[in-house]
């Protein structure tokens, strides 16, 4: 195995819990809670697919270039392939807890800039 991964919400951006359920060097699946008002900033992955599913409350994940709004109530869920900038947002008033799976292939976040132009 290589370094530890270091994760984003550790030093780029603040949210309120993410739990790492599974984690190789290929693949990990987390349970993310975002609180009201929270969203993980616009940024997009190299190599791994973000496949999302909400759990509780109301998620929302806007992509560009393709330009896509995915709003997702409980059960419901979306991809987002490798190369696409990507903003994931607590889109209801209470609480947001969803499930992804990022893989298959070694994990970065990659920031792009600020706005969704």
């Amino acid at each position: 195995m290589g370094e530890p991964i270091k994760y984003p919400w550790q030093e780029e951006y603040e949210i309120e819990e993410t739990v790492v359920v599974a984690e190789t060097d290929d693949l990990r699946v987390l349970r993310i809670t975002l609180g009201p008002d929270q969203s993980i900033p616009w940024h997009f992955h190299t190599t791994v697919t973000d496949t999302f599913t909400c759990i509780e409350g109301v998620l929302q994940v806007d992509t560009r270039a393709p330009r896509a709004t995915y709003r997702m109530e409980v059960g419901e869920g979306c991809e987002v392939p490798p190369k696409t900038a990507h903003v994931v947002t607590n889109a209801g008033e209470g609480r947001c807890r969803f499930v992804i799976v990022q893989g298959i292939g070694p994990y970065d976040y990659i920031p792009v800039g600020a706005g969704a132009a």
